[in-house]
């Protein structure tokens, strides 16, 4: 009970804080009707006016989650104007892309590990590739791969392992070096090969560093799969979501999308959350490495 106290605390005040705002950026619209019309609005009346305008500037909690409640239990998921629907899409694309990604992090990683050559010439390579904006990156994905028949699914997809797989590849770096040198000397003693230095002592060293890489990797692959709609001009997904209700001025349907984009990443990075408490605890290891 005591860790919910400061996670409602926050949540409250962040509540606050948006009507507040609601209050102050739909005001002008409930001013401008009132002299419109030629009558004076009380606070009262100002505050009732700027929580149910149709297209607020800014949507107060409580309509974006009617929205969402209209959406999702008043909806069949199979149809398009369910957010579920839309969601599934967007997973779809965001599961297939942090898996891909992930596989070629690790595969990096071991590459970067065990060969010189590898450390010197990939990983510079691998820093610079998240410096270019993936808004400018992503439309070059798209039409490249539509040129060699590739859309749709793969597409999205690939854009979500584009950003999901440098944290990893920089988590299971640091992860598959942490063993000291002590420890890889024993491994020698052995004669051990590097195949068994692998799997006996650097794998199971970088899980810790693997799963906090994976919380990171499965948001930037929601991103990137919502990313990866804009310029497809998608029909379902919570990219296209927002992009419907950009042009056709609903509000009240981007930011259920939003919220929705949302609560399926906290999903997803506390899934990964319990599976690393049921891995390390397993292995003997508390979630920063340590030893129980």
């Amino acid at each position: 009970m005591k860790s919910l106290l400061p996670v409602t605390t926050i949540l409250t005040a962040i509540v606050a804080l948006w009507y507040l705002g609601a209050v102050y950026l739909n005001a002008p619209w409930a001013y401008d009707q009132a002299d419109r019309a030629g009558v004076e609005l009380t606070t009262g009346q100002l505050v009732a006016d700027t929580m149910r305008q149709e297209r607020p500037v800014l949507p107060a909690p409580h309509q974006v989650a009617g929205e969402i409640w209209k959406t999702t239990a008043q909806k069949k998921i199979t149809s398009k104007r369910s957010l579920v629907y839309h969601g599934w899409i967007t997973l779809s694309a965001t599961l297939l892309g942090f898996a891909m990604g992930v596989a070629l992090g690790i595969l990096l990683a071991v590459g970067i590990v065990h060969n010189r050559a590898m450390d010197l010439s990939v990983m510079p390579w691998v820093i610079a590739s998240q410096t270019v904006p993936i808004l400018a990156v992503a439309p070059m994905i798209i039409v490249v791969l539509y040129n060699i028949g590739i859309s749709g699914l793969i597409a999205k997809a690939t854009i979500s392992a584009y950003l999901s797989f440098f944290p990893v590849v920089v988590g299971m770096v640091k992860g598959l070096r942490s063993p000291d040198q002590m420890q890889l000397d024993l491994m020698r003693t052995y004669s051990a090969s590097p195949a068994q230095v692998l799997w006996k002592l650097r794998w199971p060293a970088s899980l810790p560093y693997l799963f906090t890489s994976l919380k990171i990797a499965i948001a930037i692959a929601l991103v990137g799969a919502i990313i990866g709609e804009l310029p497809t001009g998608a029909q379902g997904g919570f990219g296209a979501r927002m992009l419907n209700g950009s042009y056709y001025g609903q509000v009240l349907i981007i930011w259920s999308a939003l919220v929705g984009a949302a609560v399926c990443a906290g999903l997803m990075v506390g899934l990964i959350g319990l599976a690393q408490r049921i891995v390390l605890t397993r292995m003997g290891m508390a979630q920063n490495g340590g030893s129980v």
